[in-house]
């Protein structure tokens, strides 16, 4: 690692502007949206490319400002990143030199961490800082850090920060994870393509977001290839080749849309829309009574005999894919909102994600929380308009739903973290009719 080299990094300074959202609501959407490529996939594939030397190139790119900061940190990094057209990346990682991912970075941004498999595998050592991201529970990065370890690496834990290196090439192994890991997957995933030898991965996370970047790894001249539902196997190579890729479609903003159309009672098509990957969510949106048609590669959202106030409820139970994604249970949770009568809500996956519903209540929803994993919730709600804050990325954009179906307008603070993870999220809605302003609050 090269120890002179004065730090910096780009992103810390410019000054962060605060944001809220004016919303009017009580107006049905209608129109069409396109849904954005998928966050989760593009700041892995992004971290992908410190495999190679060569350029790789990303279309559908979503602009958001998780891409953003990792874009700063690769460069930082020493790649060279350029952005020639809008939802257009190129990255070339053949001269990276500054092996150390800071804690301005981290504390941004969680998916950061996913750096560490790729220039571990390549360049043979890193500094880790330990990540932040959305405060929504214990996200622990020891299955990663273990991965890594059972690859070959020696790993210490100091001051915050994780200094690891490889003497030579990591090496294949069986890597057990203890449970279902999606970003710990991804990571032993990076770090096998240049490892030497065989890899099996189990229980492997089987999420879409995943083969996406599987299918890239594919194109780089990995060897990789998911042999069962739950296990992964990789048969690392000494290089891999730059590639071109486009990434997958959100299903996480594809599924928000959808209940914006059917919390509003308005009728809107989703195009670019990955219906085979949002299976429980839909079934669970049809158990509720909203009526739905997908295409090839869209989804409609119609009228039907039941609508906001008319809704049944129903219970739900969040869980690794292909169950319920925990990141559409906040905006699920406002639909149930609509419902006549009392739905239960099962969050499984992270104990603060419920913490959300506080703020939900304020907007006039009838919610009880139980504890850290079970709510109920009982409708239907007139929802009104109420000053909120956003406490997370998800949280966020579901308190922005609240808002659209409340009656008169709400203020919503924290607009930045729905710029972490939708693209043009607000642009989007009024083109589909909904009354909705950015408002700056001054630097923060």
């Amino acid at each position: 690692m090269t120890s002179d080299r004065p730090f910096h990094w780009e992103y810390e300074e410019q000054p962060v502007e605060r944001q809220a959202f004016r919303v009017t609501g009580g107006r049905a959407l209608h129109g069409r949206v396109r849904v954005s490529g998928s966050k989760n996939a593009a700041l892995k594939m992004l971290a992908a490319a410190t495999l190679t030397g060569e350029r790789c190139r990303f279309t559908n790119v979503p602009e958001i400002e998780d891409v953003r900061v990792m874009v700063e940190v690769l460069r930082d990094l020493g790649a060279t990143v350029d952005h020639p057209a809008p939802n257009t990346y190129e990255v070339a990682a053949g001269d990276v030199e500054w092996l150390f991912v800071p804690l301005e970075a981290a504390a941004k941004m969680r998916a950061s961490f996913i750096l560490l498999g790729p220039l571990l595998a390549r360049f043979g050592r890193v500094i880790m800082s330990n990540p932040g991201g959305d405060r929504i529970g214990r996200r622990p990065v020891n299955l990663h850090v273990d991965a890594m370890r059972a690859l070959g690496a020696d790993i210490e834990y100091r001051n915050g920060y994780y200094f690891a290196r490889s003497p030579g090439r990591l090496r294949g192994t069986d890597i057990s994870f203890p449970k279902v890991t999606v970003m710990g997957t991804e990571n032993a995933i990076l770090a096998a393509s240049l490892a030497e030898g065989r890899t099996v991965i189990r229980p492997a996370a089987q999420e879409p977001e995943v083969d996406d970047l599987i299918l890239l790894l594919q194109k780089m001249g990995a060897e990789v290839e998911r042999t069962e539902s739950d296990t992964i196997v990789v048969e690392g190579q000494r290089r891999l080749r730059g590639a071109e890729h486009n990434v997958l479609p959100d299903r996480i903003e594809a599924g928000t849309f959808v209940v914006a159309a059917a919390v509003t009672g308005g009728e809107v098509t989703l195009d670019s829309a990955p219906c085979e990957h949002l299976g429980a969510f839909l079934e669970v949106m049809n158990d509720i009574g909203v009526p739905l048609a997908c295409g090839t590669d869209s989804i409609e959202v119609r009228k039907g005999d039941k609508g906001p106030g008319e809704y049944t409820p129903v219970d739900v139970e969040t869980a690794p894919y292909p169950g319920l994604a925990t990141d559409l249970q906040p905006p699920t949770s406002v639909l149930l909102s609509q419902a006549a009568g009392t739905s239960r809500l099962h969050e499984s996956i992270f104990e603060d994600r419920l913490d959300w519903l506080e703020q939900f209540r304020r907007l006039g929803a009838n919610v009880e929380l139980h504890d850290d994993h079970h709510a109920s919730i009982t409708g239907p709600s007139r929802l009104h308009a109420a000053e909120v804050e956003m406490g997370d990325l998800r949280a966020g954009a579901s308190l922005m739903l609240a808002a659209l179906a409340a009656e008169g307008t709400s203020v919503i603070h924290g607009a930045h973290h729905v710029r972490r993870g939708y693209e043009n999220i607000d642009g989007k809605f009024l083109d589909l009719g909904a009354q909705i302003e950015r408002v700056s609050e001054g630097a923060g």
